[in-house]
């Protein structure tokens, strides 16, 4: 059932080899801090007020909403529109695909070549190795399967679902950001956009190995809805905290794009996938991202990044993995003029 960790990487395991490179200057600050001081409870917004509150509550929703994305770049929502019903056939269903053996995972036909991902290819030090496994799936494959699997049809409808909510909390955004809110709905639309299950199997050295390395999201926004193991670790403050699961709420994060396209108003935050030396952890992700051709472009007379399309971002960030084993991100396309 579980990929070949230790087989594939026994010599980043064991050996500790390390790489060095003079074209990066230091390792990235999260990836030397390891210690956490606390667990805590990330904001929590009813979003049923966007719908059935009054003006006055509907303006306080969305003032949460911004202020959370500002302050912390995640939140969490509950009463999102996502029954407890779809969200319970997803974990069972995500648990089933994974249970099947390794080979039948790596070679499946359920979804579109290299949608099944494990470890870290480009992983050169114990530091860049990744403890899991995923299906990062496009949203066209869900919406143009004519198998009508339990699989098929229970992820078109936690897609579809993901997807409404995306678009009201992105159009909450975009008018607190004094945006026009139309853009997510024209640039993000079904075939631009993906979903990922991901499985985190038990490791054997869980102080050392991440389950997911530090990162920021190359997107929009995410939604997750994650299992009660708990693991996801975020920077703020400049230190790194543990996300504390809440059963009844889905995580929303802010990716780099929203980031840039609000001229830095709202933060895309570093965040971590610990490992477990004993339980496995499920998780399921979905992200609003725009078409290649979409143009990301700052939201201010004085703009923090370059105009970029989100082709020429993805190009960048898969060259930096390469190159260093990390993601640079958003400081590749910081705008110098100012």
């Amino acid at each position: 059932m579980d990929p070949p960790f230790n087989e594939i990487y026994n010599n980043l395991l064991y050996n500790q080899i390390t790489k060095k490179d003079n074209d990066v200057s230091e390792i990235p600050f999260s990836f030397s801090v390891t210690a956490v001081v606390e667990e805590v409870e990330l904001p929590v917004i009813d979003v049923s007020r966007l719908i059935d509150g009054a003006e006055e509550e509907r303006e306080k929703c969305k003032e949460a909403i911004a202020r959370a994305s500002r302050e912390w770049g995640f939140f969490q929502v509950i009463n999102h529109g996502i029954s407890m019903d779809v969200l319970e056939k997803m974990r069972q269903e995500q648990i089933r695909v994974f249970r099947e053996p390794f080979d039948k995972k790596s070679k499946s036909e359920k979804f579109s070549a290299g949608s099944y991902r494990w470890g870290t290819p480009s992983a050169t030090s114990i530091r860049q190795l990744s403890w899991s496994e995923a299906f990062h799936v496009p949203m066209t494959d869900i919406s143009d399967n004519k198998d009508f699997t339990t699989l098929s049809s229970t992820m078109e409808k936690f897609a579809s679902e993901s997807e409404a909510l995306a678009y009201m909390l992105a159009e909450v955004l975009a008018e607190k950001a004094g945006q026009k809110s139309s853009f997510f709905k024209e640039n993000c639309v079904r075939n631009t956009c993906y979903l990922r299950m991901n499985r985190y199997p038990p490791c054997p050295k869980p102080s050392e190995v991440y389950g997911l390395m530090p990162h920021t999201d190359s997107d929009f926004l995410t939604i997750l809805y994650q299992d009660q193991v708990g693991g996801l670790q975020l920077i703020k403050d400049n230190r790194w905290i543990a996300v504390k699961p809440n059963p009844k709420a889905l995580i929303i994060n802010i990716g780099d794009l929203f980031q840039a396209w609000s001229n830095g108003m709202y933060k895309s935050v570093e965040h971590r996938v610990m490992t477990n030396p004993k339980v496995e952890r499920f998780s399921t992700a979905y992200f609003m991202c725009p078409s290649y051709d979409a143009v990301i472009e700052c939201s201010s007379d004085r703009p923090a990044y370059r105009n970029f399309s989100f082709r020429e971002f993805r190009q960048q960030v898969q060259e930096d993995v390469k190159k260093f084993g990390f993601k640079v991100g958003l400081p590749r396309f910081l705008n110098h003029v100012y």
